[in-house]
């Protein structure tokens, strides 16, 4: 292992010691910890970049898969639901930093990197990997050692923060990012949708609406939605209710009735049924394998 890798770990270790998910002293700054190989789990990301520092994931959406080791970070411009596999074991943990990506940041850094009347050829995507160079990660260790420090954290961690979200944009994918962020286009309106949906989904919400909110015709909306999704407006929805109401157990406690009253449901029935589904265990079953398995209560899963 690389000194500057080993410099990464040893600090991940001491701001992320107990598995799942530890929030740091800035917001939008996580840290994943998983101390043994977990098989296929749904996720739900939000729009992130996940830079691992030890052990291996892979990401499946629909036919593709993604690689996301301590070579390839992952980024996602749009929250997607999708599945993971997680390589760690007790001696050798899965270690990894989660960066939120915040909108205002990232829309001062593409009007000062895009040229005036510059076009991009690559077309955006919802999720992709790419190679992590040396300068990121030595970026990346400042990060660190600046959030050991209240001070530092405050102060200093924002702006490296900054200068990685740089490094990304004008990385290898920086173009196919970019395009994703861009606020014109037939993805920036799917993208849109996927955020309608993000803040909205406990609310009665249906195809139509979207797709005349996104200026498309009901056909138009559904190819592109799932050419960004790869699946349909309405499970997607399903999915992110799901996914949300599973974060209100175990965070706060409540029942699978509740939870499913709160993010939509008007039957829980139907909520079970389909909370089974998605996750292959029962809404109570779900719950106690993950409480039992992880430390959850600071987790964004």
């Amino acid at each position: 292992m690389p000194e500057m890798q080993r410099r990464i770990v040893r600090l991940i270790e001491m701001l992320a010691p107990n598995e799942g998910c530890t929030a740091s002293m800035l917001d939008g700054v996580s840290f994943v910890r998983a101390n043994r190989s977990l098989g296929r789990t749904p996720v739900l990301y939000e729009p992130s970049i996940i830079l691992v520092c030890q052990g291996r994931k892979r990401g499946f959406l629909g036919e593709e898969v993604f690689l996301y080791d301590t070579s390839h970070y992952l980024i996602l411009s749009v929250p997607l639901p999708f599945s993971t596999e997680t390589e760690a074991t007790s001696e050798e943990p899965f270690l990894a930093v989660t960066l939120r990506l915040d909108a205002s940041v990232t829309a001062d850094l593409m009007l000062s990197v895009d040229m005036p009347g510059q076009k991009t050829l690559v077309a955006p995507r919802g999720i992709y990997s790419t190679p992590l160079t040396d300068r990121l990660s030595n970026t990346l260790l400042r990060l660190l050692e600046a959030l050991g420090s209240q001070l530092e954290a405050r102060i200093v961690a924002p702006l490296v923060l900054k200068e990685i979200f740089f490094l990304v944009l004008t990385g290898e994918q920086g173009d196919a990012m970019r395009a994703s962020l861009a606020t014109t286009g037939h993805f920036s309106k799917i993208a849109r949708a996927l955020r309608r949906i993000h803040s909205d989904y406990a609310k009665r919400i249906d195809v139509d609406s979207l797709s005349y909110d996104s200026g498309m015709s009901v056909p138009v909306f559904h190819r592109h939605f799932k050419a960004v999704t790869h699946t349909t407006p309405i499970q997607y929805l399903k999915s992110t209710r799901l996914h949300q109401a599973r974060l209100l157990m175990i965070r706060t406690g409540l029942t699978a009735a509740a939870a499913s009253a709160t993010v939509g449901y008007e039957s829980p029935s139907q909520f079970s049924r389909e909370f089974k589904r998605e996750f292959g265990r029962s809404p109570t079953e779900e719950i106690e394998q993950m409480k039992t398995a992880f430390n959850w209560s600071a987790s964004t899963l």
